[in-house]
């Protein structure tokens, strides 16, 4: 049966399907866009075409293809497990290991707080059902105290950024890009990253729809994404370049999120589906989800290497 689809979508005249990715500044896919090759590369395999949009996080990203607006995107840990417990029909279709180091919790350089135990009772800026809202839980964990022992304040990156410079904030959780320039503009300073908290992977992530109607053309996507990554991890510089007319952001800012993990498109390992339950049944016992999830229902199941 694949092999008669992959057949079909080279035959001249076939249909070809269409593409909609969802992106966000950090990660694969913003450079995969800047090199601006994806769409003839995917074409033999029957794509269409491909067009991008951008999001703030990893939840309204996720929103956006639960209502059909988007067919592929790459978020982090966090948001397929919300996304799941809210019965949004998605799958996870490969995986991007994370060292940790790319995010993490600061404050302003002036504060006071020396520790994660001191943020008992303190404003605490993180983007709700995003990968900083399980870094919180699990930070938080390690210091003895829960979401609970700290005032919650739920703003986006940009939003959460202002707030921070401004003084309104005691601490954010943020991932890079904005965590770098936070330490680079700002002065922030890390009181724990993601090296000392429990994580998975961050996560490719496909509608159902678009999975059982164009397995052929998603597959060839992440072959193609995990070449792309490939090259990304051998020829830095032109990366730099690449991302910075991309993002706008400076190339130095850049240059720090890359140092803190190379670019991967992998199939999900057991380990990693394993390690993501652990996270949904943690979020799903504190109540932070309404309902439990099982992760092993929503891995797409297709092998694409």
């Amino acid at each position: 049966m694949w092999l008669g689809a992959a057949l079909a979508a080279c035959t001249p005249g076939a249909s070809r399907a269409p593409m909609r990715i969802g992106y966000q500044k950090d990660g694969l896919l913003p450079l995969s866009k800047a090199r601006g090759r994806l769409a003839a590369r995917l074409a033999p395999a029957g794509v269409g075409e491909v067009t991008w949009a951008e999001f703030g996080s990893g939840p309204p990203l996720l929103e956006a293809m639960r209502a059909g607006a988007v067919d592929v995107g790459a978020v982090g840990d966090t948001p397929p497990i919300f996304a799941e417990a809210a019965g949004a029909p998605l799958f996870y279709a490969a995986a991007q290991p994370v060292t940790g180091a790319g995010q993490g919790l600061i404050v302003p350089k002036d504060s006071p707080l020396r520790s994660v135990s001191d943020l008992k009772g303190r404003r605490v800026a993180f983007v709700r059902g995003s990968s900083a809202h399980l870094f919180v839980v699990e930070a938080l964990a390690l210091a003895g105290l829960s979401p609970r022992d700290v005032t919650p304040v739920h703003l986006s990156p940009a939003d959460a950024a202002a707030a921070f410079a401004g003084g309104a904030l005691d601490a954010w959780v943020v991932w890079d890009p904005f965590l770098a320039l936070a330490e680079a503009q700002q002065g922030a300073r890390l009181l724990v990253d993601g090296r000392r908290v429990a994580s998975t992977a961050s996560f490719y992530m496909v509608t159902r729809a678009f999975a059982e109607r164009s397995p052929a053309q998603l597959a060839a996507l992440l072959r193609a994404l995990a070449q792309d990554a490939a090259w990304a991890n051998a020829n830095t510089p032109q990366v730099l370049t690449l991302l910075e007319a991309e993002t706008g952001l400076p190339r130095a800012i850049m240059a720090t999120s890359l140092r803190r993990g190379p670019f991967a498109v992998l199939p999900l390992s057991a380990g990693v589906v394993t390690a993501q339950q652990a996270a949904a049944d943690l979020l799903f016992t504190i109540g932070e989800v309404p309902a439990p999830v099982d992760v092993r229902r929503a891995v797409w199941s297709r092998s694409w290497v």
